[in-house]
């Protein structure tokens, strides 16, 4: 793929979601804003992937509770993006242009974006979302797409029946990789035929030639039995005309097994950053080949202090941000923060904790979350019971990890 072709397309990512079922810490922020692995964002994947991939041109679709994605977006990521050289990353909320309403759905957040793509000719639309972590090399993707001369390619994983139910778009394909069948969420999806348990599900991920995306998005737009969506009504709309192909996923993450996660519940939040602790991760964020991009915010380096009545300040089996102070307290396989203070005497175990928490003295924490800025008083005791957390007003999720927030 040459340089001069990865100019001629540009990248839309949807970094609208509401993020649901993250609540309560997608109560003040957008799923992508959703601090991950301690020292970045969770949108900081994917637009990693935009840069290491050489694409210059970036639109990003917001709608919910922006302020911090805006803010970490325009601190970390604008001066990547030269202006004067025809490259920007711009982040769009609704423009309300068509009528009052936020997005219908994802075809709709692009429709409704029309004009500003249009402005640009490029001949290849990327569409991307903001809130999965992997890493990608799109112009693999984009390479497929121009061998096959397709109006579409759509980004495939191999994902156990069991996972995909419900979950995801499930393709069928022939042996040249064209699609020929697509079912958004099923509830039994279609098996591979050399592998049975397994079926081929949609990464929310596209290649589109412009002129084929418009015509499309418009031609939905006219549709009022529409949800206006990518895998509900525009791909199934299209296979049969047209040409569909499928790329399987190519994995930047140099493991065994391919690494794609959506962190869409609190217990898959959570298991997707103890991962990251543990010796040897599925998750490398140690790759200089693929880095990963974000802010990071001017602090101290991380500081551990042995008190002087012998307690030892540690951390092992841990991620500690700069600016956190670990004084005469224990933590264990945990995440901590930027400019986090953990107190004498406490203990932190199995435990994420955002920037700015502090945990009083002999305070003990336990798979738990804490959200940013909060303050754990001395002595007390979360994540030892979920009943008594839960009658303190904290949310406990399915697998018994608590949730702290202000």
């Amino acid at each position: 793929m040459h340089k001069h072709e990865m100019q001629n397309v540009m990248a839309v990512i949807l970094a609208g979601g509401k993020g649901a079922r993250l609540e309560p810490l997608t109560r003040d922020r957008a799923k992508p804003a959703v601090p991950f692995a301690g020292a970045y964002r969770i949108i900081d994947f994917t637009l990693s992937n935009v840069l290491n991939s050489g694409i210059r041109r970036v639109l990003m679709l917001t709608q919910y509770k922006t302020t911090s994605l805006d803010r970490h977006v325009s601190l970390g990521w604008q001066k990547y993006f030269q202006r004067e050289l025809g490259q920007f990353l711009d982040v769009v909320p609704p423009q309300q242009r068509i009528d009052e309403n936020w997005y219908q759905g994802t075809g709709d957040a692009v429709y409704q974006n029309i004009y500003t793509i249009e402005r640009e000719h490029p001949e290849h639309v990327l569409i991307l979302a903001g809130d999965h972590i992997y890493k990608m090399d799109y112009t693999k993707m984009l390479q497929t797409h121009l061998e096959s001369g397709a109006d579409l390619t759509i980004s495939t994983l191999k994902v156990p029946t069991s996972i995909a139910a419900r979950r995801f778009g499930v393709l069928e394909v022939d042996e040249t990789h064209r699609v020929i069948g697509f079912a958004e969420k099923p509830v039994i999806p279609k098996e591979l035929p050399n592998q049975p348990d397994y079926c081929l599900a949609s990464m929310g991920i596209y290649v589109f030639r412009t002129e084929f995306l418009f015509e499309r998005l418009c031609q939905d737009a006219l549709d009022e039995n529409s949800r206006h969506d990518f895998g509900g009504d525009i791909i199934p709309a299209v296979i049969d005309q047209n040409a569909v192909y499928a790329h399987p996923f190519n994995d930047e993450n140099r493991k065994a097994e391919s690494y794609w996660r959506d962190v869409g519940t609190l217990d898959a939040y959570f298991d997707a950053n103890m991962d990251l602790v543990s010796a040897d991760p599925q998750l490398n964020l140690c790759d200089s080949a693929w880095p990963i991009w974000t802010f990071q915010p001017n602090c101290p380096p991380a500081k551990f202090i042995f008190s002087h009545d012998d307690r030892l300040g540690m951390a092992t089996d841990s991620l500690v941000c700069s600016g956190t102070i670990v004084s005469g307290a224990y933590v264990n396989r945990s995440i901590l923060g930027f400019r986090n203070r953990i107190m004498h005497c406490a203990q932190v175990e199995e435990s994420i904790l955002f920037p700015d928490v502090e945990v009083g003295r002999k305070a003990r924490l336990r798979r738990t979350i804490v959200d940013s800025g909060v303050r754990i008083e001395p002595g007390m005791e979360i994540g030892f019971d979920p009943e008594f957390d839960r009658a303190r007003g904290f949310y406990v999720t399915e697998n018994g990890i608590t949730i702290v927030t202000k």
